[in-house]
């Protein structure tokens, strides 16, 4: 099953997991620490708002990012763990637990707003065009990966 932000029942199992990890939850890979973990998936959050602008890229890379959401939405598979980001969602200050927290449960509820009047970003910089079942499939897909990463 393709699971979605655009889907109130999954927006709601996604909230219902992060508010189960705790401050020190222990990471299964990687080096974020919860409270950046939390932080790094609202700022991915905000690149569909375009509260944050990431920077154009190669083209060759850009055709591997394409062929990535084409293979997730035809497979439906997640993201391996360890995959580069763009370095305006890398986090590495430390971060108050709660309110990255409460920042990105707020992030996820204006997510939804924007996705219900169809006013996120139409392209993205590394997958190309997207529509807004895109945003919701990927959305979903990046906050599972991150959450499965500090095992809820």
């Amino acid at each position: 099953m393709r699971k979605s932000l655009n889907s109130r029942q999954h927006l709601e199992e996604i909230k219902s997991r992060i508010l189960r990890i705790e401050e020190n939850s222990e990471r299964k890979w990687g080096k974020m620490n919860a409270a950046q973990m939390l932080r790094h998936c609202d700022r991915i959050l905000q690149v569909g708002f375009g509260k944050i602008v990431l920077p154009k890229i190669n083209p060759f890379i850009k055709s591997i990012g394409i062929l990535t959401k084409i293979e997730m939405n035809i497979f439906n598979n997640g993201i391996p763990p360890n995959m580069p980001t763009f370095k305006e969602v890398i986090i590495k200050e430390n971060c108050n637990f709660e309110k990255s927290r409460q920042e990105l449960l707020a992030s996820i509820d204006e997510f939804a707003e924007k996705s219900a009047k169809n006013n996120l970003l139409s392209e993205h910089a590394l997958f190309g065009k997207m529509t807004k079942e895109d945003w919701g499939f990927l959305e979903y897909k990046h906050l599972d990966h991150h959450l499965k990463q500090f095992g809820v």
